[in-house]
């Protein structure tokens, strides 16, 4: 049963250095162009590894969510956990395939449940959830799931305004929200769905410069739909959020603001 140190066969006190020279030795054997494509998931999982710990902050994230998760359970837990077909195991399967490179086979389980649908927050321990749910969406945007990553980021940042948990760790999810939503998300879903996702960000507790910029987004989006009583008053929030909004001139002159 692999972890990310046992994968890369290092030690949990191994250094960057030590990191990226067992990567460069694992990769060498086992990279697609060399072993072909039947190493290609063995070779993502790899990847997976060594990004994330040599991310200080990635990797104190994992380390607390493995050392968590596996100092609870002492026997044949994926094996027991695959017996049950409760909501609360299936839950726990989710967690325990993403802890251990299982990546395929935890969406898998969890899209069986019901995808963005299934409340893992009602089975998990509220730490579990978190974590569960952060690296899970980090999968499902690899996928090019756009859209199914952003629906499990917004409770998970919503449950840290209300009491953290992430503290430090919060910088990277809340950048990883800011670059799904800049650079991916618009392209994966409808119009009416993109204003649903801009309008669901704003009042998240985010920036003034982020909310002044997604609601300017929103403001073209509820344009293109039609909405244009509704776009001037958004726009004009934004405004008086970031006088110096870029990028406005054709919106103020479709609004005549």
């Amino acid at each position: 049963m692999e972890n990310y140190y046992t994968l890369l066969g290092i030690s949990v006190n191994a250094t960057r250095e030590e990191i990226k020279k067992a990567f460069r030795e694992k990769a060498k054997h086992i990279h697609p162009d060399i072993a072909g494509d039947i190493s290609a998931g063995r070779m993502r999982k790899l990847l997976t590894a060594y990004e994330v710990l040599t991310d200080l902050d990635r990797r104190f994230e994992y380390d607390r969510a493995y050392s968590r998760f596996s100092a609870k359970y002492h026997f044949d837990y994926r094996t027991y956990l695959r017996e049950q077909e409760d909501g609360a195991s299936r839950s726990k399967l989710v967690f325990f395939e993403l802890l251990h490179l299982e990546d395929d086979e935890a969406i898998s389980i969890w899209e069986e449940q019901g995808g963005i649908d299934f409340p893992m927050e009602k089975y998990l321990d509220r730490e579990d959830w978190m974590d569960c749910t952060f690296m899970l969406a980090e999968e499902l945007e690899k996928r090019g799931r756009y859209y199914e990553s952003f629906m499990l980021l917004l409770p998970l940042i919503r449950e840290e305004r209300r009491r953290p948990y992430f503290r430090h760790f919060m910088e990277e999810v809340e950048s990883f929200l800011r670059e799904l939503v800049r650079l991916r998300l618009r392209g994966a879903v409808d119009t009416e769905t993109w204003a649903d996702c801009l309008e669901a960000l704003i009042g998240l507790g985010f920036s003034t410069r982020d909310e002044a910029r997604w609601m300017r987004s929103l403001a073209e989006a509820l344009v293109q739909l039609g909405e244009s009583r509704q776009a001037e008053r958004i726009f004009r929030e934004a405004l008086k959020l970031d006088p110096g909004l870029p990028n406005v001139k054709q919106l103020r002159k479709k609004l005549n603001v």
